[in-house]
């Protein structure tokens, strides 16, 4: 913090519509309407630890913001703070009750921002999800070589798309795009039409992925139950299903199976612009986002081809690999058993979250509130959570699921959306060549070919 910064306190918490240290997306125009909260100097602290100044400035700065609140009732608008009682935009901080300071417009001394470790590890984190335990199912769809070549064309085709998605905003000109998301580019070139559309395939991913673990939770619950059940009567039971011995073939027609699935295993597409915000280093953003697809690429190597060349062949054949492996282990592996608690554990947290980031969506779309009334949020619940009972107890096969939202979701968000917009933009300044425009069409025809496949095989 520089000695003559003179930081202004701004609601942090509170109803959601506040700015807070969570939504770091600021508008200081907002500073005008919006009642500063009382913080206690113990918990402002300066970059430079001039604690005391801070706190004095602060102060001060708060008390004389409240004055001009208190003049009137919250109602009423008409003495609001004046624009000279408020800092330059380059001299607003953010004070959180714990003690952080943000700076607001684009943190210039990396202060509350990520490291570039932290950003990969970050990416690497929200892209590892469910698709995981179909792995070795999908590999056994597309056969052990073609599998291994489609995990890596994947991964590398997917990671391209991304990098236009994470280039889209910079090549607008005369508009400052850095608080824009993809759907706001999608909205600028493609009018309402890219707005609404982006929103019904980010919701086709979020409601999916819901769906996804509601079935996961139901199995992995049942499975938790059972093996509690037989230890106490103490049963002995294997609940592997008997198969033919059979050869591994190295390809096969369901290919396409594997490929809807790796489309959701690589989709980060929808919220890599705002991981990539939080990057202190932001000209390390590709390089980032490469090692982070590496990694979840080798992950997912790993996994599946682990799991694929360890299934027993005698009795069993490779045929027999369930689209959730763990149901390949008997309900009485202690192993299979903590690896199922823990992860209805964790889904249990976070189902909730995907509830919350689905509501927040389409609500804040559709009625411009995230909370119109508790019947909105109510319909919406039960609708989301109906949708997971009736797939849990009718389609219980999460490879099918991960595989049909994953290639509806990906048409939009990793193949058409970014081809067409980087030729859109190249287009209009005139630097658009027929080379380029082949192959991002054929990416186009690839992500709908994706799709179709998905119904046909």
């Amino acid at each position: 913090m520089e000695e003559d910064t003179k930081p202004l306190l701004i609601p942090v918490g509170g109803d959601e519509s506040d700015y807070g240290i969570m939504n770091i997306q600021f508008n200081p125009a907002d500073l005008k309407c919006k009642r500063p909260f009382h913080v206690e100097p113990s918990n402002i602290v300066s970059v430079n630890d001039d604690t005391q100044r801070v706190t004095d400035e602060a102060s001060a700065m708060n008390k004389r913001i409240h004055y001009y609140s208190k003049l009137t009732s919250p109602s009423d608008r008409a003495l609001i703070a004046p624009d000279h009682v408020l800092p330059a935009p380059e001299e607003i901080y953010v004070y959180s009750p714990l003690g952080t300071a943000f700076k607001i417009d684009g943190c210039t001394d990396g202060y509350g921002k990520n490291s570039s470790i932290v950003t990969i590890f970050m990416i690497w984190n929200t892209m590892m999800g469910t698709s995981i335990l179909s792995m070795p199912w999908g590999i056994k769809q597309a056969g052990f070589t073609t599998g291994i070549c489609l995990i890596l064309l994947m991964g590398s085709l997917t990671l391209y798309c991304c990098y236009r998605v994470v280039k889209s905003r910079t090549m607008i000109p005369l508009i400052d795009t850095s608080n824009w998301e993809f759907p706001d580019v999608c909205k600028y070139y493609f009018g309402s039409f890219g707005q609404w559309s982006s929103l019904l395939f980010s919701m086709v991913s979020l409601v999916g992925a819901m769906v996804i673990y509601w079935v996961l939770m139901s199995n992995f619950l049942f499975n938790t139950g059972k093996f509690i059940y037989n230890y106490v009567h103490d049963i002995n039971v294997t609940d592997l299903v008997p198969g033919t011995n059979g050869s591994t073939r190295e390809f096969r027609i369901q290919f396409p199976q594997l490929t809807g699935v790796l489309t959701l295993a690589f989709f980060i597409h929808n919220c890599v612009i705002t991981l990539l915000k939080n990057n202190k280093n932001q000209e390390n953003n590709v390089r980032d986002l490469s090692i982070a697809y590496l990694l979840v690429g080798l992950t997912y190597l790993y996994v599946g081809l682990l799991i694929f060349a360890a299934f027993p062949s005698p009795p069993l054949s490779k045929e027999c690999i369930e689209q959730n492996f763990l149901d390949n282990f008997p309900s009485n592996d202690i192993m299979s058993f903590v690896a199922r608690l823990f992860l209805l554990f964790q889904m249990i947290t976070v189902y909730p979250l995907l509830g919350y980031l689905a509501r927040v969506q389409l609500l804040g779309h559709v009625f411009g509130n995230v909370y119109p009334s508790i019947f909105h949020v109510l319909v919406l619940n039960v609708a989301i959570v109906g949708l997971g009972v009736i797939m849990a107890i009718f389609y219980p096969n999460i490879g099918g699921i991960i595989r049909y939202s994953g290639a509806t979701c990906g048409l939009a968000f990793v193949f058409v959306y970014p081809s067409l917009i980087y030729m859109i933009s190249l287009r209009q300044s005139g630097q658009l060549t027929w080379s380029v425009l082949i192959v991002h069409i054929f990416i186009i025809i690839l992500g709908l070919a994706n799709l179709i496949a998905q119904f046909l095989l």
